[in-house]
């Protein structure tokens, strides 16, 4: 049986986010199952028409999930007993809109956002553009670590490292955001987009890291 070594190799990767995304939650409520779909939809109108009144594709604005169900109440009757009686349908849509980092562009997209009759939940996030640079980063950087620490290792237990036996590594998806929290209240969101664009903000470089193990040979 051959002798081996076994190293555990991690990347690191910082780098400054270039790409902004905007999460935005909307929810409809009826009775009547038609017309709470029929809400939706004018709800997801409203807002891609206020989106492309400031210059972004029809298409831009896209699902991230969707979601109908039925909801109840408890309630207690005169007897004391509880039963469920029906609410109505909830449509619940999950959505997304990204674009380059721009502040004046964010101030803009929130203003317009802040007036659409839909009034979607949002949160707003950091990120790259395209993530397949950052994990073929990191890829390299543990690659490199770990051949460094099994050479060092085997220089000083007076052994030579030989042919690289076998790779494992688990293709997790990586999550390649920043840190930094970027909220604004509904009233604030309202303020004139001047306001809005006045606010200068550098987001936290995004630190992200990954491992793989390698096992190699000793001769």
């Amino acid at each position: 049986m051959p002798r081996t070594i076994t190293i555990k190799g991690m990347g690191n990767v910082k780098t400054s986010p270039d790409y902004i995304v905007i999460s935005m939650s909307l929810e409809a409520q009826n009775k009547d199952y038609d017309e709470t779909m029929e809400l939706a939809a004018k709800q997801i109108d409203y807002l891609n028409t206020s989106l492309e009144e400031i210059g972004f594709e029809k298409k831009a604005v896209k699902t991230t999930n969707f979601n109908v169900r039925t909801d109840y109440d408890n309630v207690k009757d005169k007897n004391g007993n509880y039963k469920r009686v029906f609410n109505g349908y909830i449509c619940s849509h999950k959505l997304k809109i990204g674009f380059d980092f721009d502040t004046q562009r964010l101030a803009q997209t929130l203003s317009a956002i802040s007036k659409c009759l839909a009034k979607p939940e949002l949160s707003i996030a950091f990120t790259v553009k395209d993530p397949s640079t950052i994990n073929k980063e990191l890829l390299k950087s543990a690659t490199i670590n770990a051949k460094e620490k099994a050479e060092i290792l085997c220089e000083v237990s007076n052994v030579e490292l030989g042919s690289l036996l076998s790779i494992d590594y688990n293709w997790g998806e990586l999550n390649i955001y920043s840190h930094t929290d970027y909220n604004l209240a509904e009233d604030c969101m309202a303020m004139p987009m001047a306001k809005m664009s006045e606010i200068v903000i550098e987001p936290d470089d995004i630190d992200v890291s990954d491992t793989a193990t390698f096992v190699w040979e000793i001769k």
